[in-house]
């Protein structure tokens, strides 16, 4: 088999098209390359739906941990501690633990309008079981580096702010929330990469593949459980991730350079 056919046979294998049957036998670079690079399909999933949820519920749990309401302040520095004083690895255990003990039926949910039907099953799959411990996961981060950056708000812009009369919605989004990401852009991003390698624990946790169907490191361990050579399949993970960790920064900079082009401007 050429690499342009192991491509078209297995280059998203991860999400369900193309061969079903690994190879078994006589397997090359290419297949190598391929496989693992389907696998990391999923990584990516965890790791955008993960950090695009979570970005939004860390800035509710930062507005809530630094509110002067008791009732919305303790819950949110409990979830923060929580989360962050347990390992990962941890959480992924007693999640899908806790996803089991749920029964496996659907219930409706009357919405008024109309009725929706919720099936519980899917949370002991790697797709959304997992995904919900990461999104959990990094939100509880997040949520501690945006507080820390409220807090290094300047006073002197509040008082500006408060001076001509902006209403606390209004000052929230045109003072408040844009100091806030300025200053915890470069922590963020550090949050953004380690959420990224994390997903590599997917594997490891007790949510099966979908179809059987995994992760990258799921193609790179049969690799290495077929050939007893761990050194081809888990270096090329590693490049892969190198790699994408390049973009992911590329991007946050982008993002970084836009946050602060005032900056720029007055220099």
């Amino acid at each position: 088999m050429s690499c342009s056919d192991t491509f078209a046979g297995y280059a998203f294998r991860a999400i369900g098209f193309g061969e079903r049957l690994l190879p078994k036998s006589d397997f090359t670079l290419c297949e190598h390359f391929v496989l693992i690079g389907s696998g990391l399909i999923w990584n990516l999933y965890f790791a955008a739906f993960a950090l695009g949820f979570g970005f939004f519920f860390a800035v509710a749990v930062a507005v809530a941990r630094a509110s002067d309401v008791t009732a919305l302040r303790w819950p949110a520095k409990v979830f923060i501690f929580v989360i962050r004083g347990s390992p990962l690895f941890i959480q992924f255990f007693i999640a899908y633990e806790t996803f089991v003990l749920i029964p496996k039926l659907a219930f409706d949910i009357n919405l008024g309008f109309m009725v929706v039907t919720a099936e519980t099953r899917w949370l002991t799959k790697a797709w959304l079981g997992a995904l919900i411990v990461l999104f959990l996961n990094t939100t509880a981060y997040t949520a501690q580096i945006f507080h820390g950056a409220l807090l290094s708000v300047p006073k002197k812009d509040i008082e500006a702010a408060d001076s001509i009369g902006m209403s606390p919605a209004r000052k929230f989004r045109r003072i408040v929330f844009p100091s806030m990401l300025r200053l915890a852009w470069a922590s963020y991003t550090n949050e953004a990469i380690f959420l990224f390698h994390a997903t590599a624990l997917v594997f490891f946790s007790s949510f099966p593949a979908w179809r059987q169907s995994g992760d990258a490191l799921y193609y790179a361990s049969y690799f290495a459980d077929k050939t007893f050579n761990p050194f081809v399949p888990y270096p090329i993970i590693a490049i892969y991730f190198v790699v994408f960790t390049l973009i992911l920064t590329m991007f946050f900079g982008l993002i970084n350079r836009r946050l602060n082009r005032h900056i720029e401007h007055e220099r």
